[in-house]
This record gives structure tokens, sequence and C-alpha cells, in this order.
């Protein structure tokens, strides 16, 4: 037997209960994963309090990434004893994702983690940190360096853009940072943050070429935002986008494109391959410093996943939190 919080439809809303389950209840798949941590996040918070409409599937276990040790497996890529991490490819939203003493995942959504890697600390980084050291990479790939000149990036306060400062500063990069709460300034700069631009200043409609100012981003927004930073990008500048939280439409031209060359490059994290993803993972391990994580992470355990998870819809709760499901 073993718990997990699992999510029903009654009535048209949804509710969540910590069940006791035998193994046979899981999904059932190649890799069997003694679950240590998973986090929780603003989707985690919506899937569990039905506030937004991402589980359309009942039952479900949500929570969108997982650490933990491999108990059994039929692939050839991980053995028992083996410890992996997990983030993304819908878990926690259409297949039985973190919040689960055991999980049954497939290889491909699997990577080794690290030597060395506290398994807590995975949880810490988690998705956001995995997207942000990702969109580093995406830069670097297209020869943007801490010497090409000062790189932007975009919904710097939230998980990504935090960890993308973080990195970015640590490598030596001039960072700028747009925020739409002023009162996260003096925690931008903490992270390596040298210029502050605001989120309405970046929104205003601008013509497809303004002047020069970038040689990389990092876009978290898209939208209006990511329209102003193409405008603005140096010649080769390159892009790295990874969020639509300002919207999917993107209100510009050809123009950056073909008289800048400027280059886009979409990141996702689920679909990047299994290789990238243990690089990155590796990096993270390395390269990640201490502060990028913020505020001291929070452990709580499965029982109290409900409670938080209304309290971070309603926007109560600040650093990361982390749910310990070895309790």
């Amino acid at each position: 037997m073993f718990k997990a919080l699992v999510l029903n439809e009654v009535e048209g809303k949804t509710v969540s209960a910590v069940e006791s389950l035998e193994l046979d209840a899981l999904p059932a798949e190649d890799v069997l994963v003694e679950v240590d941590y998973s986090s929780l996040n603003y989707k985690d918070g919506l899937a569990v309090t039905g506030t937004g409409k991402i589980i359309r599937n009942f039952p479900m276990v949500p929570g969108i990434d997982l650490v933990g040790t491999v108990v059994e497996s039929a692939s050839d890529d991980y053995s028992a004893g083996d410890k992996v991490v997990m983030t993304g490819w819908g878990v926690g939203e259409n297949y039985w994702g973190g919040y689960s003493q055991m999980a049954r995942m497939k290889p491909e959504w699997l990577v080794h983690l690290p030597e060395g890697m506290e398994p807590r600390k995975t949880m810490e980084i988690g998705t956001a940190g995995l997207t942000a050291m990702l969109c580093v990479m995406a830069l670097e790939d297209g020869g943007v360096l801490p010497t090409s000149g000062p790189v932007i990036v975009t919904g710097a306060a939230g998980g990504v853009g935090s960890v993308a400062v973080s990195i970015l500063a640590g490598l030596g990069y001039e960072v700028a940072a747009v925020t739409g709460r002023p009162e996260t300034e003096a925690y931008l700069r903490e992270l390596g943050a040298t210029t502050i631009l605001t989120r309405e200043e970046m929104a205003e409609k601008s013509r497809p070429l303004e002047r020069q100012r970038w040689a990389g981003a990092v876009d978290t927004v898209g939208d209006a935002i990511l329209a102003r930073v193409l405008a603005e990008m140096n010649y080769s500048g390159v892009v790295a986008a990874c969020g639509l939280a300002g919207g999917f439409k993107l209100p510009t031209t050809v123009m950056p494109f073909i008289l800048r060359n400027v280059r886009l490059q979409g990141v996702d994290s689920v679909m990047c391959p299994v290789a990238r993803r243990q690089e990155a993972w590796g990096r993270l391990q390395s390269q990640l410093p201490d502060s990028a994580l913020g505020e001291i992470s929070e452990l709580i355990s499965l029982d109290q996943v409900d409670d938080y998870a209304n309290r971070i819809v309603n926007g109560q709760v600040r650093g990361r939190v982390v749910v310990d499901l070895k309790k």
C-alpha cells in the first residue's frame, strides 16, 4: 500500500483526498519509481483546487514533476536503485503525477539525477529551473557570449525568469530584468540583474524595429513584450522564448528576422530530447548559484497540499514549496 493525493470530480467540482492504494492502481508503464519529493507550483494549485481547467480526466494524481528511486524497470536505460528526476510530459495533468509515494513512468520521461545532487534541491529547482537552463543553452548555441552585449530576461521575478537571471549573471552576462512587480527590484538585483525595466514600459506599442539594445533575450511572457524585445535585438541576436503568460499572439512583422537576422528559439522542457535534458540537469548541479532559488523553500506533507494549493492560487505563498512523499 502507498499514499497518493487523488482528485475526483463530484457534481462538476474537483474534490481531493489522500488515499491508500495498491500498486495495480497505477498506470502500466515500464519504470516503477519510489517518489521522494515533488513540487507545488501555480499550475499544480489550479489543478488541485479546480480553479483552472487543468485536469479533464478523473481520477487523477496531480504533481507535474518528481524525484525518486527506481524500484523496478523493464527499460535498459534504468535499473533498480537509480536516482531519477521527471519533469513535464503532461504528468499531473493527463497522466498520474508526483503527489504519490509510488509512480510508474515511461523511460523517456526520466533522466538520471546528476551525481551529488540532492533530491530536495532538485525539486526546489523543478521544471522552472530546468527550463531556465535550457534557455541559457539556447542562447549559447546561437553564439551569445558574455562579451556579446547585454541580455534581457522578461517575467524576471517568476520561477523561470529568476533562475535565468541568476545563471546568466553567474556566467558573466550583463542582465536586464523586466518585472511587473516593483517590490521585487531588490531581489532581482541580488540575483545579479544590473538593470530593472517595468512590464508597462516593455508592453508599450513599438515599431517593428527600435534601437538595438540586446544581444540575447530569455522571454517567459510572449505577446506585446516579446514583440518589443524582438524590435530591440542587436543584429544576429538570439531570443529564447519559453512562455505564453501574456498570450500566444505576436504583434510584430518579419522585419527583425530579415533586416537584423534575429533568431527566435523556442524552448520546451517537455519535448526536449533526453540527452539535452540530462545535460541541462548536469549544468544545474554545477553552475546554479544557491541564490537562484530565492527564498528558502518550504517543505510540506501530502496532507498539506490542499491548503497550500489554495494559498498559492490566492498569491499567499512566496518561494518554493516542496512536497515530501517519504512520510
